[in-house]
């Protein structure tokens, strides 16, 4: 037994952040909702990798690339634009091989994500509200802004996750062998955000190659234009583009799903009480899709939806009361929670298939 316990150890030594990132937690939902009586959900907690998001797997990734192929050189300069996640893994491995981090936020980028990002070092470039588009993102402006940063600055790199063909090879090669790891195969049905489409490209990759029966499903927030679904304003940060990203590739998708900041944020308060997890906002969207879904199966079926985040980033939001009322936003519970995730409907597959990217 103490042979055990002593390999065990071995195995959780890691040489640096960016070795320990990886093989979190896998864990069942049951309280939800009535549909976890009848199916197997499973949330793949990314929000237990070392800075809690699963883009700290694209970071590494990404900055290992650079590096073999000589666009980051020792002393050099990392430039992004980012609303979070990606920001924050560029900014912890940034610290980790000393590297200036520069990351390009709006108005829509929460206190604590500024808060954090400012903790490991990096340097924060706000682009003016004057520069949102019509709808009200600042996406594009901050990417334009990024681009003149890595210009101007010597021996900096901008990764440039949104249009970047690397960003998918991080869930190709970790995240779906994970999966297929954890459940000595393959699930029935895998549901992902979609955001800059690295997540849903890399898994997607893996598995239609080895497991084509598995169902892949995309989730987006109402509002953005990945869809093609009527665009507007939207409170959701981690999901949703004013733009259709270029490793977007709706024939992998078996169905999607576009849904609400409402519903999104009910769903994540549903899951701090009914089952423990405090996630993050595009969690709620993921999890409301994946039991809407569950809903047009009568066999029992079992489902990987990956969680990005952790929800400490979203206390001053999503989980806040004040800021709720602010946003005119009221949770739902209860029945009527359980009603409007029966009632979420998949984007119909002859708008998602007129989708071209920019």
């Amino acid at each position: 037994m103490l042979n055990v316990v002593e390999n065990a150890a071995k195995s959780l030594l890691y040489r640096d952040i960016s070795a320990a990132i990886g093989n979190v937690p896998i864990v069942r939902l049951n309280r939800l909702n009535e549909l976890c009586e009848n199916h197997d959900f499973y949330l793949k907690l990314e929000s237990c990798n070392p800075g809690g998001s699963i883009k700290e797997k694209n970071a590494v990734c990404l900055i290992q690339h650079a590096e073999r192929t000589g666009l980051l050189a020792p002393g050099g300069t990392i430039v992004e634009s980012s609303s979070g996640n990606f920001g924050i893994g560029l900014a912890m491995i940034g610290a980790a091989r000393g590297y200036r981090v520069i990351i390009v936020v709006d108005v829509k980028t929460p206190p604590p994500i500024r808060r954090m990002l400012a903790a490991y070092g990096a340097e924060l470039v706000d682009v003016p509200l004057s520069a949102a588009d019509a709808n009200g993102s600042m996406q594009v402006a901050r990417m334009q802004k990024a681009q003149e940063l890595a210009h101007a600055i010597p021996g900096a790199w901008y990764p440039c996750q949104h249009r970047n063909p690397h960003n998918p090879t991080a869930h190709e090669q970790f995240t779906a062998r994970e999966i297929e790891q954890a459940f000595g195969g393959a699930p029935d049905a895998i549901v992902i955000g979609v955001s800059t489409a690295g997540q849903l490209g890399g898994i997607s990759r893996y598995f239609k190659q080895r497991y084509p029966q598995t169902r892949i499903i995309g989730v987006d927030v109402a509002g953005s234009a990945i869809f093609g679904t009527p665009q507007h304003a939207y409170k959701m940060t981690g999901l949703g583009l004013s733009f259709v990203p270029p490793n977007f590739d709706p024939t992998v998708l078996d169905a999607a799903y576009s849904v609400s900041d409402r519903l999104a944020f009910s769903v994540c308060l549903g899951l701090a009480r009914r089952e423990g997890l405090l996630l993050g906002a595009s969690t709620g969207a993921i999890v409301a899709a994946g039991l809407a879904y569950g809903t047009h199966h009568h066999r029992p079926q079992r489902m990987v939806l990956l969680n990005p985040d952790r929800g400490d980033r979203y206390l001053e939001t999503v989980y806040n009361p004040q800021w709720l009322a602010q946003q005119g936003i009221d949770i739902l519970s209860d029945s009527a929670l359980t009603a409007a995730i029966r009632a979420l409907q998949p984007v119909p597959e002859t708008l998602l298939r007129q989708q071209q990217p920019a």
